[in-house]
């Protein structure tokens, strides 16, 4: 059953999960009314629901229609938390100037996902490590990462590797913001580019390194096929490309996630 329902939706994750929030409400709306249907009119029961009940179905039911669409497990742990979260908030009651500035924060860290479909996902150090390990040691080389995040590999690398030109790509204002400051501040050779990888010429590096999502894993291999030079190196972390059997795959302590590694013929 869940097969059959999670090919159905053809929806961008952003618009998948709005219509999942108004279906458990509806849910929510039509249990809650069938029990006072049944209890009042029929049993001449008067019972009454603590909000904090129909908050708690309304989460439940959102991540079960999160599990029975195939989203992602983390979009089941934000539809769960989602109503809740938004429950303690109005009883809190929390100044409107923190929701502009969370708004604010919020969107300059996720402006893109609807479109792009890429969250903002970070790298760690074990993985920077590893990826030293896989650039070519003979020669200097250009290397870019695309979706960079706050610079932390970009400047790991700058700074192994000084003969290199190492530059990082993001297409959120805040992450390409701070990574900026960061490389100010720690005098890194790193250079940070603000705009959407699309837009680059692949032939122009040497490697590429790519943390995205499963959604934009097919549209870089077109360009990395089409674009990058014979020998070059395409370093994907912890998502493969579908009917692109990679080089070789890496493994590593970071919760099971690999490194997958393509070489342009």
């Amino acid at each position: 059953m869940q097969q059959n329902l999670s090919a159905k939706p053809n929806l961008k994750p952003a618009t998948l999960a709005v219509l999942i929030q108004c279906a458990a409400l509806f849910t929510v709306l039509s249990v809650t009314w069938a029990i006072y249907w049944l209890t009042t009119i029929i049993f001449n029961i008067n019972l009454t629901y603590p909000i904090f009940t129909l908050v708690l179905l309304q989460a439940l039911f959102a991540a079960f229609f999160s599990y029975l669409t195939g989203m992602a497990i983390w979009w089941r742990w934000i539809h769960l938390g989602f109503p809740v979260a938004i429950w303690m908030m109005s009883i809190l009651h929390i100044p409107n100037a923190f929701y502009l500035l969370g708004f604010i924060v919020t969107l300059s860290l996720y402006w893109t996902t609807f479109r792009t479909q890429v969250p903002f996902f970070p790298s760690r150090p074990v993985i920077w490590q590893q990826v030293l390990s896989l650039i070519p040691q003979n020669r200097p080389i250009r290397m870019i990462d695309i979706g960079s995040g706050l610079g932390g590999l970009s400047m790991c690398v700058a700074k192994a590797r000084p003969e290199c030109l190492i530059e990082g790509i993001e297409i959120a204002p805040l992450p390409w913001l701070i990574s900026l400051v960061r490389a100010k501040l720690k005098r890194s050779r790193a250079v940070f580019k603000f705009g959407d990888y699309r837009a680059l010429n692949f032939a122009n590096y040497d490697v590429i390194f790519a943390y995205l999502s499963p959604a934009a894993m097919q549209a870089l291999w077109q360009k990395s096929h089409a674009e990058m030079r014979s020998g070059s190196l395409l370093i994907s972390y912890e998502f493969e490309i579908p009917d692109a059997p990679p080089l070789s795959v890496i493994s590593n302590d970071d919760q099971g996630k690999m490194l997958y590694v393509w070489k342009m013929p």
